[in-house]
């Protein structure tokens, strides 16, 4: 079994990860169904699906879920480097500032690319043993819109090292 696990490509790794985590800890990222597409030291690209339980009145994503998925999306980066430190970091998001342009009529990928950065301030945030805040910039897109996104998030990251 544990041969079958290692073999999976990463993506599908981190998706069971973040299902999982959503299944136990935070019943409404399990119930929007996010996949990762992408997860490295750079990028994070998360997709939530078109499907009729993410949709509003309007038939677009629900706002509500958008911004479910751009907590996912800024913080599993964070989960990766913590995850990878060995270390007990306390990860919660401070504040939230989202602007949506377009309306979300399709599949939804949401975008970081500060894993540089946070892999940064997660070291720092070991290193000093005090809380520390970090601004995550995600940005969603739809293929309908292309390289125009249909809403940008601003979340305070708010890190602490516990052990």
């Amino acid at each position: 079994m544990l041969g079958l696990l290692k073999s999976l490509p990463e993506e599908m790794k981190q998706t069971a990860f973040v299902r999982l985590f959503g299944f136990t800890k935070v019943p409404l990222i399990w119930f929007i169904r996010p996949s990762i597409i992408q997860l490295d030291d750079k990028v994070a690209k998360v997709k939530i699906p078109f499907k009729r339980r993410n949709k509003n009145h309007l038939g677009s994503i629900y706002f509500g879920v958008l911004c479910a998925a751009a907590d996912v999306a800024g913080g599993v980066v964070a989960m990766k480097h913590i995850t990878d430190s060995g270390r007990k970091v306390s990860l919660a998001f401070k504040d939230f500032k989202a602007e949506f342009h377009k309306r979300a009529e399709g599949d939804t990928f949401f975008v970081n690319t500060q894993g540089e950065e946070i892999k940064k301030f997660v070291e720092s945030v070991i290193e000093s043993g005090e809380r520390e805040n970090m601004t995550v910039l995600v940005e969603a897109f739809t293929e309908q819109m292309g390289d125009e996104p249909v809403a940008t998030f601003n979340l305070t990251l708010s890190l602490k090292c516990r052990g």
